[in-house]
């Protein structure tokens, strides 16, 4: 899910320019990385990664390094080139090249930047000020949150759970400062450090407002989000996709959430478009509505001011920029920003990304590239039907509706069929924040207009350019942006097959479909609905199968005292774990696989799961990797290949592990689910 994040890399530097000469040959990928010190046995990600992870520093600009940034940094090359030309271009008004180039250059003009300082903010400031009492407040907010900023809760247009043809308004918690509940309340040395550098934000940030009263409104400010947090629910208890669903009438928001004018709300915001809303978190709202009515007008006039700020930092002056700068080092370890070119290409992704991926793809992403990931899709599709005949817990009934889901799921690759128009949405020279707010606005418009019409099941939730892949169980389907398809430095024909099947197959491609059957995806039935097809015993014993996944990732502790949440992370966990098998279904088909021919000394087996841990190969900071542990539904990537490897009986025989090796897990202890 988007999220959610899935990073899965596949197999092909598939963007180099068609004039580009043949490169020379290139040394064995897989043989550069391994660390021959380590045993297989004792610990595979750091034996097929640590050579590189040993000689490869983090940038101080960043969090973490690894393959992903490295295909990220190609894809920011080209992007820039595209920016650079659409600037000096001759331009026609309302062009796609108009706007690409007009948003760069307003992102590229620091001098006029920092000239601004607040003034792009003044007339929202302003709104701010005139609010007199709990319904201006909520008022106030509904724009802002039309406009892209976070502040009391989160409100989006999504797909009915629970009728998938229609498309409906989803309330959820939010509005935070900190990443989610727990910063408020964990004890733990860095967490405490987190939760210390966010108070000096908010500090200093007030402190630009008023001087003489800064000190007061960032500890009620702390308060009152403190207040909110205790309400939310845990990462883990957002998975139950029932438990989050309350579908209710704007008046019977009223009832939760008493003394707010919720349908004056649900015209500023466009949800009153629909007879009613899916509420996810119902107690949530019951706490904002107990604290809009105790909490003072001046306090939450503050609250607005900071997240106001707070989400306008990256596009304002470097005194703001620099503030929330120093915060996110304690959640990222990154020691500088990123160069201001690739900020900006940051921001232009979220505003127009899709435009941009246009040209992206003209120039970089061909029609053959896109027909090779359709065939494999369609090998691991058939790799999961045959799993799915073979297994011995699940019901013949059960069976029958699992085939017919597999069969539904779409696959969407490389790029849209139909692109997005961006005709009514105004790009100007500049101000920066100016673009960015007059982007969001238009998303929001354009995410209400689905409101009341058929479900598009054609549109992409991701660009085209975009580092990551997602399935979305409300329409079946798998989404893999051309962004996925790439290894820096190789092309398609530098790769082997075995290589390309751990490397493509089995973290995107079978990762992806695996989602659709795993905690919260096995939920959903083939139209996308949420609906139980399950036979009773068969999603008990899927369900108690799924506890031992749960119980083996709690065991990790990547860093500090944080142990994984194996709760929060068995979908991903589970979905990784499927992705392994179905690969190694597949690749057992190719010709590679049955000639075995050996490759720079390693088999094919052994190249397959080697090809899997290079799409992991990652390093991180503690701070970054203690804030993803705490925040993600993630695994962190050394236990996403450790994990599902030692429930493999192929890994074992690949590499000889047996017992005594660190990594040996005995029959009775290995995972076994689809």
């Amino acid at each position: 899910m988007i999220k959610i994040f899935s990073l899965a890399l596949l197999c092909s530097f598939l963007f180099a320019c068609n004039t580009q000469k043949t490169s020379p040959v290139q040394p064995d990928i897989l043989a550069a990385n391994i660390d021959s010190t380590i045993k297989p046995g004792d610990d595979f990600f750091m034996y097929a990664n640590g050579g590189w992870i040993k000689r490869t520093p983090i940038p101080a600009s960043e969090s973490g390094w690894g393959i992903g940034n490295m295909v990220q940094d190609d894809i920011y090359n080209k992007l820039k080139k595209i920016n650079e030309d659409a600037a000096t271009a001759k331009q026609t008004a309302g062009s796609i090249t108009q706007k690409i180039g007009d948003f760069w250059k307003s992102g590229m003009d620091p001098a006029s930047i920092e000239k601004a300082g607040l003034t792009p903010l003044n007339t929202l400031l302003k709104e701010i000020d005139k609010i007199t009492d709990a319904n201006t407040v909520m008022n106030v907010g509904a724009s802002f949150q039309n406009m892209g900023v976070n502040c009391l809760f989160s409100s989006y247009v999504t797909q009915d759970d629970k009728n998938s043809e229609v498309m409906t308004v989803r309330m959820d918690q939010g509005g935070l400062g900190l990443p989610n509940r727990d910063y408020y309340f964990n004890t733990d040395e860095r967490t405490l450090k987190v939760k210390e550098a966010y108070k000096n934000y908010m500090l200093k940030t007030f402190k630009r407002l008023d001087s003489t009263t800064a000190s007061t409104n960032t500890e009620d400010v702390f308060s009152l989000e403190q207040k909110l947090a205790k309400a939310s629910r845990k990462l883990a208890d957002l998975r139950d996709p029932y438990k989050n669903y309350n579908k209710m009438s704007h008046a019977g928001i009223g009832k939760i959430a008493p003394g707010v004018d919720w349908i004056a709300y649900s015209k500023l915001s466009g949800s009153f478009l629909v007879d009613s809303v899916i509420v996810g978190q119902p107690e949530f709202f019951t706490a904002l509505s107990t604290e809009l009515k105790n909490t003072p007008v001046a306090v939450w006039k503050n609250y607005l001011k900071l997240r106001l700020l707070y989400s306008s930092a990256p596009y304002m002056d470097s005194a703001m920029f620099n503030d929330r700068f120093s915060y996110s080092k304690s959640l990222s370890g990154a020691t500088q920003p990123k160069e201001r070119w690739k900020r900006v290409l940051d921001a232009e992704e979220n505003a127009i990304g899709e435009a941009l991926g246009q040209l992206f793809v003209k120039e970089y992403f061909s029609e053959t590239a896109k027909k090779r990931y359709d065939g494999i899709v369609e090998n691991i599709r058939s790799a999961y039907k045959e799993r799915i005949a073979k297994l011995s817990w699940m019901s013949d009934s059960t069976k029958a509706k699992a085939y017919q889901k597999l069969s539904g799921i779409t696959k969407k690759v490389g790029y849209p069929d139909k692109w997005k128009d961006f005709s009514m949405l105004q790009i100007e020279e500049g101000p920066w924040i100016s673009n960015v707010h007059r982007a969001a606005g238009w998303w929001h418009r354009h995410e209400l207009d689905k409101l009341g019409k058929p479900v598009d099941r054609t549109q992409w939730d991701m660009t085209p350019q975009t580092y990551n892949a997602y399935y979305n169980p409300s329409n079946n389907e798998i989404v893999m942006p051309a962004g996925i398809f790439a290894v820096p430095g190789y092309k398609d024909a530098d790769l082997d097959d075995a290589l390309v099947y751990g490397y493509a197959a089995a973290s995107t491609i079978g990762h992806e479909i695996t989602h659709g059957f795993d905690d919260q995806g096995r939920q959903y039935d083939e139209k996308g609905n949420l609906k139980d097809w399950w036979n009773k015993k068969d999603g008990e014993e899927f369900s108690k199968r799924a506890k031992m996944i749960i119980k083996q990732f709690s065991e990790f502790n990547p860093v500090d005292t944080l142990h994984v949440n194996g709760d929060a992370t068995q979908g991903e966990n589970i979905a990784d774990l499927g992705g392994v098998l179905l690969g190694i279904d597949a690749f057992k088909k190719t010709e590679a696989y049955k000639k075995n021919e050996k490759i720079a000394g390693f088999t094919q087996m052994q190249r397959y799961f080697l090809g899997y841990a290079l799409g992991w190969l990652y390093t991180q900071r503690k701070e970054r990797l203690a804030n993803l542990v705490m925040t993600d539904v993630h695994s962190p990537a050394k236990e996403r290949v450790n994990g599902p490897f030692v429930n493999v009986p192929e890994f074992y025989e690949a590499f000889g592990i047996k017992p005594g090796d660190k990594m040996y897990r005995p029959d009775s202890l290995r995972v076994n689910i689809w």
